[in-house]
């Protein structure tokens, strides 16, 4: 193991070990912390594939890892699961300003802003991107054949590292993706903030204009429970199906009624997403 990771914890769960890491972020400028959970394969040269997973707002590391129930799924299918924190801490980092919940510390919403006073410290794209895998693929078992995954904000964050980064993910999915941030208040918000009023900036972190322009053709698999408080106003599943079709982009959208914004519905459906992942991960390159 490298001198530059510190485990803070560990649990064994289901023949597999429950981690939890801290480093320093070059690219954020500051201390972050991960989560890991390496299934019973993983053993010295294993090789195993990974899933990145981006949670969403207020969520750290731990949400995923206590509330999605990914860890036996994860053990079958030899899966290795990575959860990092949504945004860089510190006493260094900017929040918001009005202490609002929906935007900086726990809200970077996976972008490299450009505008100060973010631009420093808010560039969770290339740290989820490229300085956390670097990481993973430095100090465990794993292969580089990775998968993206995310729930809101983090489903904005796994679409648009996927779409920005042609072959760099092997597999997508997302629950409940903020699909449109361009045309929605926590996206219209996070990005005139953490890039400025240019609009035309904004359509390089917004899945739905990044799917006119995509040069991979990778399948997305995204579940949308219909019960969702933030439906209609915030996520517009509708426009990111309207997208795909415009382009003839494979986009599996599946709707779910009686299911909520919440990781209830996440531990529901979160066994299908895994075997989509790992359909893709362990197919020859």
């Amino acid at each position: 193991m490298a001198e530059s990771i510190e485990l803070i914890s560990s649990q064994k769960s289901f023949d597999g070990w429950h981690q939890r890491y801290r480093h320093r972020s070059e690219v954020l400028g500051c201390d972050m912390v991960f989560a890991v959970y390496l299934p019973p394969q993983a053993e010295p040269e294993a090789g195993l594939p990974v899933l990145y997973w981006l949670s969403g707002l207020t969520c750290t590391d731990e949400n995923f890892m206590q509330k999605a129930g990914a860890q036996r799924m994860a053990a079958e299918l030899g899966l290795v699961l990575v959860a990092p924190d949504t945004s860089p801490r510190g006493p260094d980092v900017p929040g918001d300003p009005d202490g609002a919940w929906d935007f900086g510390l726990g809200a970077g919403f996976y972008v490299n802003a450009t505008q100060e006073p973010w631009a420093r410290h808010y560039r969770m794209h290339d740290y989820v991107v490229h300085e956390l895998p670097a990481l993973i693929e430095d100090n465990f078992p794993v292969s580089h054949r990775r998968g993206i995954a995310g729930h809101s904000m983090g489903g904005h964050g796994a679409l648009v590292c996927a779409l920005r980064n042609p072959g760099r993910y092997q597999s997508l999915s997302a629950f409940a993706p903020i699909s449109h941030p361009s045309d929605c208040p926590w996206g219209q918000k996070a990005l005139g903030r953490f890039l400025g009023k240019d609009r035309a900036a904004w359509a390089e972190w917004d899945a739905c204009e990044l799917l006119a322009k995509a040069s991979e053709r990778l399948p997305i698999l995204v579940d949308q429970g219909e019960r969702d408080d933030f439906l209609a106003t915030q996520l517009k599943p509708e426009a990111l199906r309207q997208a795909a079709e415009a382009v003839g982009h494979p986009l599996n959208l599946r709707l779910h009624p009686g299911y909520d914004h919440s990781y209830y519905f996440i531990a529901s459906f979160i066994d299908d997403h895994l075997r989509h992942h790992a359909q893709a991960l362990t197919a020859p390159a």
